[in-house]
């Protein structure tokens, strides 16, 4: 429409548009700030996993993971394993060092292979390297605090657990319920009182005497068979391996290292590799190497030079 002028002139249909237009603009950036929002929410929400030798044929696990839902209904829930054999503290200290550090800060890590349930050891809340620890005194956080400088608090406040306290089963209602609390933002001088130290299972360092002995001990066993030592690349340096070394076990010796395990070639070869959690590991192509040298955790292991 146009003016004797000659000029367009604007109709009250032209504005509503471009109100309604401007209103949906609005609207749209409205709903990207809120998404936007709530992906920052629960990006900062740490995740929560569970490590524990309870396996996968029982209620266990999900009864934990229920509780948690219930305090923390946002609550994610990672599982490392459920296979750590029956009572093993020690595999499960292991696997909880090994899996830890592949996680964000602030993660929590629920570990419940538990022995002592019911008895005088304490529930624990331990804080190293940035991420947290839930689970009880019975050195289950040993090789983590070694290498590290913890916070260790026990978890005393009944406030924060579930009700009735069950004599059997704290993972469901101390440890779930805690982690849950903590989670959320409670914090740990809430949940309980600082304390001096842990329970501490023998340490991971190996030895090496003056002549450059290197003594150490098998500290895992994996699924393959691979037989994991407590040897680093700080003992065992890159100039020793350059100088030739020998590794023995169970009588058996070792000068064969390899970068990984299909650069061996031979069959029933034993061979050194450094594993993923950075530990020596003996190893044989495509079979068990603990079975083939009968090796079994804590079984002494030295490396020389050849």
């Amino acid at each position: 429409m146009k003016s004797a002028s000659g000029k367009k002139l604007k109709t009250g249909a032209t504005k509503k548009s471009r109100q309604t237009k401007t209103r949906r603009r609005g609207s749209k950036e409205s709903s990207l700030r809120v998404i936007t929002s709530a992906a920052r929410g629960a990006r900062t929400k740490p995740p929560i996993t569970l490590l524990t030798d309870f396996g996968n044929a029982d209620y266990f696990v999900a009864a934990m993971k229920g509780v948690i839902l219930s305090y923390h209904p946002s609550a994610q829930i990672i599982d490392i394993t459920h296979d750590i054999p029956a009572q093993d503290i020690e595999a499960a200290a292991f696997t909880l060092l090994a899996a830890h550090s592949a996680f964000p800060k602030g993660t929590i890590h629920l570990a419940v292979v538990d022995p002592g349930v019911g008895s005088n050891r304490r529930p624990l809340l331990i804080q190293a390297n940035g991420q947290s620890f839930i689970g009880p005194d019975n050195g289950i956080f040993s090789y983590v605090c070694d290498r590290a400088r913890p916070r260790v608090f026990h978890l005393s406040n009944p406030k924060y657990f579930r009700h009735p306290v069950s004599d059997t089963f704290q993972g469901r209602d101390v440890f779930a319920p805690v982690a849950a609390a903590l989670a959320r933002g409670v914090a740990p001088k809430k949940l309980g009182v600082e304390v001096n130290g842990c329970v501490r299972l023998p340490g991971l360092e190996s030895g090496v005497s003056p002549d450059g002995l290197i003594s150490g001990r098998v500290i895992h066993i994996d699924h393959f068979g691979n037989c994991v030592t407590n040897i680093t690349r700080r003992e065992l340096t890159d100039k020793t391996i350059d100088d030739g070394f020998r590794l023995t076990i169970q009588g058996q010796q070792v000068d064969t290292l390899r970068r990984f395990f299909a650069e061996e070639t031979r069959e029933n070869n034993v061979f050194c590799t450094w594993g993923s959690a950075g530990f020596l590991e003996i190893a044989v192509k495509n079979q068990s190497a603990a079975k083939l040298l009968d090796v079994k955790r804590g079984d002494s292991v030295t490396a020389t030079h050849s």
